[in-house]
C-alpha cells in the first residue's frame, strides 16, 4: 500500500468516524477526533480518549497531556508528526470519566481498521484502558516499560506493544513522570527489535504471533541514545535511528 493509498483509507475511516452515533459519547461531542500522523510512520501511540481541548480541536493529545507527550517523544529526538496518535475510545467522555466498556467496544473496530491500514511495527499504549486491548489483564503500575508481540486480532499483524502511563498522570506525580521518560528511552530499541522480528517472519511467516504471550522486560535503553535529530527525518527515511 502506498502513502496515498494509506492516508486515502485513513480518512475514509476518519469520515466515518466524524458521523458515527453507535454509542452515547456522540450526543455530547463537539468534534470527534479520529486521530492524526505519519501515515507512514512505524509507531503508533494509543491513549484513552479525547479530553476538553481535543473535543474543540478535533485532534488527539492537544492539552496538557499532549504537551507532555511531544516532550517525551522528543527525549527520544522525534515530533508527534513522525508517529501517528489516536485513542480507544473517538469521542470524549463526559467531565472526562473513564469510557464504558460499550463505547470501548463501539469504537473497537475504528481502531482495528486503523492498525491493518497502518501496519506498525511498535504500538505504544498510554494508560491503562488503551493497554487493557493489547495486554489484557495487565496492570499498569507492573507492566508499565514492559513489550510483548501484539495479538494480531487487534488489527497490528506483526508488532510489539510498549505500555506507559497516560502523560497526564505523569503530570500529576513526578514519579510517574520519571518513570515515564526512563520507558520513552526505550521506544527506539524496542522499534529496532521489532524491524528485525519482522524481517524473520518476513521468511517465516508461520512465526508471526498468533496470541498474546507473556511479557517482557524492555529492552535497557543506550547510554547515551544514538539518535539522528528530529530535523534530519525525511519523508522517505521515517525514524531513522543511526
Amino acid at each position: 500500500m502506498t502513502d496515498a493509498e494509506r492516508r486515502a483509507a485513513l480518512e475514509a475511516i476518519a469520515a466515518e468516524v466524524r458521523d458515527c452515533t453507535q454509542c452515547r459519547l456522540h450526543s455530547g461531542r463537539t468534534r470527534a477526533v479520529p486521530g492524526e500522523g505519519d501515515p507512514s510512520t512505524e509507531v503508533v501511540f494509543v491513549g484513552e480518549g479525547p479530553g476538553f481541548n481535543e473535543d474543540k480541536q478535533g485532534r488527539p493529545f492537544v492539552g496538557r497531556a499532549g504537551d507532555m507527550l511531544v516532550k517525551l517523544l522528543g527525549s527520544v529526538g522525534w515530533r508527534r508528526e513522525d508517529v501517528f496518535i489516536t485513542n480507544v475510545v473517538k469521542c470524549r467522555p463526559p467531565d472526562n470519566r473513564d469510557p464504558e466498556p460499550d463505547e470501548i467496544a463501539a469504537c473497537s473496530s475504528y481502531l482495528t481498521r486503523q492498525l491493518e491500514v497502518l501496519d506498525p511495527a511498535v504500538v505504544v499504549t498510554l494508560g491503562r484502558f488503551s493497554m487493557a486491548r493489547f495486554m489484557p489483564g495487565a496492570k499498569i503500575s507492573q507492566a508499565h516499560g514492559t513489550v510483548r508481540p501484539v495479538d494480531p486480532a487487534t488489527g497490528a499483524r506483526d508488532a510489539l506493544v510498549l505500555a506507559m502511563y497516560h502523560p497526564a498522570a505523569a503530570l500529576r506525580t513526578p514519579a510517574i513522570e520519571r518513570e515515564s521518560f526512563v520507558d520513552a528511552a526505550t521506544i527506539p530499541n524496542v522499534l529496532l527489535d521489532a524491524r528485525a522480528r519482522r524481517a524473520d517472519h518476513a521468511h517465516r511467516p508461520d512465526l508471526v504471533a498468533t496470541a498474546i504471550e507473556p511479557a517482557i522486560e524492555a529492552p535497557a535503553p543506550p547510554a547515551p541514545p544514538v539518535l539522528e535529530p528530529a530535523a534530519a527525518l525525511t519523508d522517505t527515511d521515517q525514524l531513522t535511528l543511526f
